[in-house]
């Protein structure tokens, strides 16, 4: 990124932190940066480090000389004059690190570039032997109260949009960026209906990272039918607090996902107690603990089968997977070929849903929909 494409991203930072953060600055310019470096400047740095910076941290620096406020955790960035080696201004720091790092001749702690000045028990730093094919050193932040090693990040302005993406998640600035999340997610949802997957896949990730609340959900569902592990969502999207940026509908809630915490649970054992069933019985809402409750209780009236989603799909479903079972059940392709054909009937119970993942609730569907298959009906168009 050159000096021309930083000046607009910063502009836009700062002004969003400023409507998340109203009058913490006493001054009235919103800037977070600093006045820029000079050529000077920056050429006098790189003599003394005996290196030239890598491009994107150098046009950062032809921008504004250091930052305020680049994460939640991270209150300063260096200028010129203050960026320096981190075995040299934090030793203590590239020893720890060091030691993680004993196969390499030399350890990237050791040889790496400190560039935060205030970090909460952390450090970033940009690693000058990790250069790729554009002479972007990659940059690492590593912070002492996460009990994880270094996270690496392919470039410095990689590592800055990381830490703008979370200042949105955790901030959540009523601002234009939202709202065109908000957007790029409705356009991915019907794309995704429509039979696309990756495309809709890329975006729910970008937006989730942002603190799209409903694009955690979609991305949730298509993981789950493409049978990938997924980090729990519900802990976030849950919460009692205002700020949310969407609200989980009750009635899909505990038609399509309660059913899955239910299974996740029988088929965990081992490791019930961690559950996410068990933390929402403890620590969810009111409302989740209730239609939890409901549940068990429906689970244990004689007859009880799951409901997959509208009547029409659910009769249908309900039928491929008792003939399957009939004829012998298995994983078999006449088993799956019914299950897929009942999914003319499926239409989604809520805006928020794109496909029926209850179905992985039960145990003769779950053995018949592979991460292919999952992946087979994800590219059926819907609904």
């Amino acid at each position: 990124m050159d000096r021309h494409a930083w000046k607009p991203f910063l502009q836009r930072w700062s002004e969003e932190w400023r409507i998340a953060h109203p009058g913490e600055e006493p001054d009235d310019d919103p800037w977070l940066g600093r006045p820029p470096a000079t050529e000077d400047e920056i050429r006098a740095l790189e003599a003394r480090l005996g290196r030239v910076l890598p491009p994107s941290f150098r046009e950062f620096l032809l921008v504004t000389n250091g930052w305020r406020n680049a994460g939640k955790f991270v209150r300063r960035l260096r200028g010129t004059e203050e960026i320096g080696w981190l075995a040299d201004l934090e030793p203590s720091w590239a020893d720890v690190y060091a030691g993680r790092d004993e196969e390499e001749t030399e350890p990237a702690a050791a040889r790496s570039l400190l560039i935060s000045l205030e970090a909460d028990a952390g450090v970033i730093y940009l690693d000058p032997g990790d250069v790729d094919e554009r002479g972007e050193w990659a940059a690492y932040d590593v912070f002492s109260w996460t009990a994880m090693g270094p996270e690496r990040h392919g470039s410095f302005y990689e590592k800055m949009y990381d830490f703008y993406a979370g200042f949105h998640a955790l901030d959540r600035p009523r601002c234009e960026t939202q709202r065109a999340w908000d957007a790029r997610v409705e356009e991915a949802r019907l794309e995704s209906l429509r039979g696309e997957v990756d495309g809709p896949l890329a975006v729910f990730a970008q937006a989730a990272r942002f603190g799209r609340d409903r694009a955690s959900f979609l991305h949730f569902q298509m993981r789950t039918l493409l049978r990938q592990d997924d980090d729990d969502p519900f802990r976030r999207l849950l919460r009692n607090d205002d700020t949310r940026s969407w609200t989980l509908d009750e009635g899909l809630f505990a038609v399509q996902v309660v059913p899955l915490l239910f299974a996740a649970h029988e088929r965990d054992r081992r490791f019930a107690s961690g559950s996410t069933l068990q933390s929402l019985r403890e620590r969810g809402p009111q409302w989740v603990r209730h239609l939890l409750g409901r549940h068990q209780a429906r689970r244990r009236e004689p007859g009880f089968r799951l409901c997959f989603g509208n009547p029409e799909f659910d009769v249908a479903a309900h039928a491929a997977l008792d003939a399957g079972e009939d004829a012998g059940g298995g994983t078999g392709g006449d088993s799956w070929s019914r299950l897929r054909d009942a999914l003319v009937h499926w239409r989604p119970l809520h805006e928020d849903q794109l496909a029926p993942i209850a179905l992985l609730a039960d145990p003769r569907a779950a053995r018949l929909i592979t991460p292919e298959r999952g992946r087979e009906l994800l590219a059926t168009r819907r609904g």
